[in-house]
């Protein structure tokens, strides 16, 4: 079954072909820069095991970047000959209102996507118009959805609840859902791979330009950080994290300004962004930090130690450690960001090993010979994760 999943942010779209069950990668590319007025967006991708080819092309929304997809993958070149040998789209959808699984997207969950807009604005209005575009370009291929916290959906009732009248959580639905389900589920199945077993506690790091950490026993999703949107928990690169709602109040009043503004400006002008005042990028304020940067210095402070705050709280949920992993772009680049977050917690039995921490690209371990608790950088894949659960949902008998 040829599986297209897709991939999206607000100005980003990637994308790989997938035939599964094999899970043989028959395409894969990416586009940024969707909706610059410039038109110089990029388009990298790569067919089968071909050299990569990178085109400049204008992309004014989401509608012409898939357009721009479908175009290369059905070229003469391409796996495709028509998009009617596209037999499904998986989507790695965010959020919809009390729909935390995989289904198909019909129109009852395109509107329930629409109902929390405002939870995930960078993600689910991309997402809505992503899912009707494919379904105007191949309408033959079935639309699935794996919302991100599907995951998360077995973790203890207690660890899902806040402490709420019950009419806000059974009505409005207002709980800890937790996201980045995809990269975390990966994380855990990886991890078991390369331990040899099952049986593990294990906090899987998942660091990028949105972070967020998981806590996992035995395979299965115990809590993560992120709440009710992909606002809270640890602050990420323009989203402030967690934040006392009374704050809200006083800044709209001190401002002038409304709820839905002062929401605006922590969902693009917060996290490492504000913190700093310079950039959102954590390679900015890291070589900004070396420079002598004290405010960047701070801001990493910052984004370190609420990471140290879960890593501590779900160390308590799991009763022990066996098994710490990063992943995401941070996760797996930042050597800088790992020992900070790693720092003096050698009486939980963590020994980093500091050369392996500076020269790991990628993939690798980063634990000392005798580190009781193992220390795993991973390269995430949450486009295969999706392809299994979309093409489980649809040969499910």
């Amino acid at each position: 079954m040829k599986i297209l999943v897709s991939n999206l942010g607000s100005t980003t779209f990637k994308y790989k072909l997938f035939d599964m069950p094999a899970a043989t990668v028959l395409a894969r590319g990416g586009m940024d820069r969707i909706g610059d007025d410039g038109g110089d967006s990029v388009h990298k991708y790569q067919l089968g095991e071909t050299a990569e080819v990178e085109l400049v092309c204008d992309l004014p929304d989401h509608a012409a970047a898939i357009d721009e997809a479908l175009r290369c993958l059905t070229t003469a070149e391409g796996p495709l000959t028509t998009v009617v040998d596209l037999e499904a789209v998986g989507f790695k959808t965010v959020h919809a209102r009390s729909i935390t699984g995989v289904v198909e997207l019909d129109d009852d969950v395109i509107s329930r996507m629409e109902d929390f807009f405002r939870l995930a604005p960078a993600h689910n209005p991309a997402y809505v118009a992503a899912i009707r575009q494919f379904a105007h370009a191949a309408p033959s291929a079935p639309r699935v959805g794996c919302f991100e916290p599907a995951f998360h959906g077995q973790a203890p009732l207690r660890r899902q609840l806040y402490a709420i009248p019950q009419k806000w959580e059974q009505e409005y639905g207002i709980r800890r859902y937790g996201f980045h389900g995809a990269s975390h589920r990966y994380a855990a199945e990886k991890v078991i791979d390369l331990e040899g077993t099952s049986t593990l506690r294990h906090i899987n790091c998942h660091l990028g330009g949105s972070s967020s950490l998981c806590a996992v026993k035995d395979g299965v999703s115990q809590g993560a950080s992120h709440g009710l949107s992909p606002q809270g928990g640890v602050p990420q690169n323009n989203r402030i994290g967690d934040l006392d709602p009374y704050a809200l109040q006083i800044v709209c009043d001190r401002e002038g300004i409304s709820l839905d503004e002062a929401l605006e400006v922590c969902a693009s002008e917060g996290g490492l962004l504000g913190l700093s005042g310079v950039s959102n990028d954590m390679r900015d304020l890291q070589d900004r930090a070396v420079a002598g940067d004290e405010r960047c210095a701070l801001a990493i402070e910052v984004y370190t130690s609420a990471i140290r705050d879960y890593l501590g709280a779900y160390v308590v949920e799991l009763g022990g450690l066996d098994v710490i992993s990063f992943t995401g772009g941070i996760g797996e680049y930042s050597d800088i960001v790992r020992a900070q977050v790693l720092r003096g917690l050698e009486f939980l039995g963590i020994q980093l090993d500091p050369e392996k921490n500076t020269n790991v690209q990628g993939e690798g371990t980063l634990h000392s010979s005798g580190s009781p608790v193992r220390l795993h950088v991973l390269r995430t894949d949450e486009e295969l994760i999706v392809a299994r659960q979309t093409y489980e949902l649809l040969t499910a008998s």
